[in-house]
């Protein structure tokens, strides 16, 4: 079959090639379309309880992570020349297009009682703008009488002040999204330069802004460090120019079909699928090493330049197959997960690493048919001679002192799942970001001095119509309120409660004592100052305070709305916390006349980690149980099975033992490394066992010639390929973000420790069952060679050998 199909690629490669290069203009115009995704919802399944509680939240009360937050630390704020630059700064905010609102002191409202209306007016505190010093001293003293303020606008005892500005929920999902934040970032840093203040901004607008053009530009810079250093590594390889340059066509097709299938299946760039191009770089490589090193080989042996492709077509096409089928397994089986995110990510993995094997397959073999046989030079490499004695010693080992080998593994494995005992779940909303980057410090100033910006909504719905309104129902949110204040992790919630009691505090003439729930005596009197319309002027300011109070309940005042912002205290934090309240909320809230749900982005992305941890989990076993499928169709031998197994559980189970004893927590990107790094790594061992199968019966079935053989005849491409693949994976160490970093260095890890077990326990466990195995290797059936076809004529490809090949 496969002296057939380099037949059918050596006659038509003409076709193929502009078939080939047809596709990639085609592949290459959806390139060129693709979007980054800014969306945080699709790593949970659209049928998911929290997920459909959340929609129905914001259907209802709107979205809670649209607002970006700006804070500074001064003792100068309410002095006369920077408050003014600092009401500046407000109105060139507002200013911005898709701004929406900006709530912050300059615009600070207070309620004043009017007896002979029997109303109260809202009033901007500091409008008109104070021209003293002495004027500002008054409004700020006002200002500071109102607890409705304190621990929103500004914090008191830690002299720092927000700004929190509301962000058109349209724009953030499209591309403008990042126009809008950076001219709110120059203007801000404009402000800072003048004041020498330093200038905090975080927000989820923000923070998933810069996440996905820190994706993009990576995505760039990873993408060009692949490509040199893997020609850097062919170059050093196989000193040949063609060589390395027909590698980097194969897998710039590749990155271009990858990003093309993006765009065709209608994915945007997330952070997993912005790994995918410089993972085709890395995974393509290796194909173009087994294909050239064959090639090398084939020619080295009788001069004859296209017997030499079609045997390279006929060994490493199967070969190369199963390889890439096995990698495509351990990426594709994410489709099967819950979580869309990670289909996504599967689909596109899957799908082009197969693409690849496709591309070079085709182009390969095209190309160096019409390319003038291999130098001595470019084929040198395969005795070089630090590999063999490389090489001898790997066989030494393997021969002469198995039980040390045994042994070594023993130990490695048994410190491994020691150090699996200290595996913890955790993850946080910047937890790949490096500490020392601004996007993370600003965000731990924001909880240093309000608790945090990650919001956090409590939906308390009172099974009747006007239920908020109650008095009742308003001592009881007041309670909650003082409840969630006690906790360190919370800011101090917004509610309507908080609204009344403003209002309860204008009608005792401002009294800051008076800042609580109307008693039953005083509802009746306030309850007509409560009614404010909207108009002109102050009235405007009573619409918008209305309208504020509004947002807090439903149409019907039958559901309320407590907005938390909260810290970044992770998913193995979040649970426990709101585990420990619920008891206490329900103590407060009656169940049977309340419903009281948890919600807002911090939970459902709690809840995506937790689909991405599971979802990745249980890929890995399936994964498994694929390439099991995979093995037993290629050897149809359990014992086989089990001898290309084990070393590949050894460099997973080594891999986990690491993150245990260094602390590295289990999360989606870490995660990830075991099914990418399983996908890969089994590659090793069938380019191992293949050629021994290959080879077996040409050493009539004697099972140690030929482990001596395949250990010199493999073990060449594969310390090549994993080399290649180490350093592939390495770029990904020198990632800005945390779980980029962790899957490069990870993954290396597992792919050197692979290579080490597949020539080392994979041939000692070969040595060890050659008993059980030389009886079945004499069944014919059983260990048939992959490429038993006769050498197919040359004329009947149409092609003409060189003289120097006659």
């Amino acid at each position: 079959m496969w002296q057939r199909l380099a037949g059918f690629v050596l006659k038509f490669r003409l076709s193929l090639l502009a078939v080939l290069l047809l596709g990639t203009v085609v592949m290459g115009y959806f390139a060129s379309k693709v979007q980054l995704s800014y969306d945080n919802l699709n790593a949970i399944p659209t049928d998911n309880p929290k997920l459909k509680v959340y929609q129905q939240f914001k259907k209802q009360f709107g979205e809670d992570g649209n607002m970006m937050v700006l804070g500074i630390q001064t003792n100068d704020f309410f002095k006369i020349e920077f408050f003014k630059d600092y009401v500046a700064l407000n109105d060139a905010i507002k200013k911005i297009p898709a701004v929406e609102n900006v709530l912050s002191i300059p615009g600070a409202i207070n309620l004043v009682k009017n007896d002979s209306t029997k109303k109260l007016a809202a009033i901007e505190i500091f409008k008109p703008l104070p021209t003293t010093q002495v004027e500002l001293d008054s409004l700020a003293a006002v200002f500071q009488n109102l607890p409705f303020y304190h621990g929103l606008l500004y914090s008191p005892t830690e002299k720092a002040y927000l700004i929190a500005i509301r962000i058109n929920r349209d724009v953030l999902n499209s591309s403008k999204r990042v126009g809008v934040i950076n001219e709110i970032s120059s203007v801000a840093n404009a402000f800072s330069e003048k004041h020498q203040t330093e200038v905090h901004l975080s927000g989820l607008p923000l923070i998933r802004t810069n996440l996905a053009v820190k994706v993009a530009n990576e995505l760039k810079l990873f993408l060009a460090i692949s490509f040199l250093l893997t020609a850097c590594i062919l170059l050093i390889f196989f000193r040949s120019i063609s060589a390395v340059l027909m590698s980097m066509v194969v897998v710039a097709i590749g990155v271009i079909w990858s990003l093309g299938t993006i765009q065709i299946l209608g994915y945007k760039l997330t952070l997993l699928t912005g790994l995918i191009p410089p993972l085709i770089v890395v995974i393509g490589i290796p194909n173009c090493v087994y294909f050239l090193n064959k090639y090398h080989t084939e020619y080295a042996i009788h001069g004859n330049k296209v017997k030499a492709l079609v045997r390279m077509v006929q060994k490493m096409g199967i070969v190369t197959l199963f390889t890439n089928i096995t990698a495509a397994i351990g990426f594709g089986v994410f489709c099967f997960t819950n979580s869309a995110i990670l289909k996504e990510f599967g689909a596109v993995a899957g799908i082009n690493i197969m693409l690849i094997f496709l591309i070079s397959f085709i182009f390969l073999p095209s190309v160096l048919s019409y390319l003038p046989p291999p130098k001595t030079k470019h084929t040198s490499y395969l005795e070089n001679g630090a590999f063999t004695k490389l090489l001898d010693f790997l066989t030494t080992l393997v021969f002469k002192y198995r039980p040390i080998i045994y042994t070594v593994t023993v130990v490695f494995v048994v410190g491994a799942i020691w150090g699996m005992t200290r595996l913890e779940p955790r993850a946080y909303m910047l937890d790949d970001v490096p500490h020392t980057d601004r996007l993370y410090t600003d965000l731990k100033f924001f909880e240093k001095n309000f608790k945090g910006v990650m919001p956090l909504e409590i939906e308390i719905d009172t099974k009747k119509k006007n239920g908020v309104i109650g008095l009742q129902t308003l001592n009881k949110l007041d309670e909650l309120s003082n409840l969630i204040v006690q906790q360190p992790e919370f800011a101090r919630p917004l509610s309507i409660s908080e609204g009344i009691k403003f209002a309860r505090q204008a009608y005792y003439d401002g009294d800051s004592t008076s800042y609580s729930i109307p008693n039953s005596f005083d509802i009746g009197f306030l309850a007509s100052y409560l009614r404010m319309k909207g108009g002109e002027g102050e009235n405007a300011n009573a619409s918008m305070f209305n309208k504020l109070l509004a947002s807090f309940m439903d149409s019907t005042r039958q559901v309320a709305r407590m907005s938390v912002n909260m810290a970044d205290v992770g998913s193995e934090r979040l649970p426990a916390l709101l585990d420990t309240l619920r008891p206490q909320v329900d103590q407060i809230f009656d169940t049977a006349q309340y419903k009281v749900t948890f919600t807002g982005t911090s939970i459902i992305f709690l809840e995506g980690s937790r689909f991405i941890i599971n979802g990745l989990a249980e890929s890995i076993i399936l994964a498994f149980g694929l390439i099991i499928l995979c093995m037993l169709y290629l050897f149809r031998s359990f014992k086989m099975l089990i001898i290309s197994l084990v070393p590949n559980v050894i460099p997973l189970l080594v891999t986990a033992g690491v993150m245990g004893w260094m602390g590295i927590a289990i999360k989606p990107s870490t995660v990830l490394v075991f099914s990418v790094a399983l996908g890969i790594a089994i590659d090793v061992t069938i380019r191992f066992l293949v050629n021994f199968k290959q080879e077996l019966p040409l050493h009539n079935f004697d099972i140690s010639a030929t482990v001596k053989q395949t250990i010199h005849e493999t073990g060449l491409s594969i310390i090549y390929t994993s080399l290649i693949l180490f350093a592939g994976f390495m770029i990904f160490s020198f990632s800005g973000f945390g779980g980029t970093k962790a899957l490069g260095w990870l993954t290396s890890l597992t792919l050197v420790m692979a290579m080490i077990t597949n020539l080392t326990i994979l041939p000692a466990m070969l040595l060890w069952m050659e008993k059980g195995l030389m009886k079945k290797a004499k069944k014919k059936e059983l260990w048939k060679t992959l490429d038993a076809e006769e050498d197919i004529e040359i004329s009947k490809l149409g092609l003409k050998e060189d003289e120097d090949e006659k």
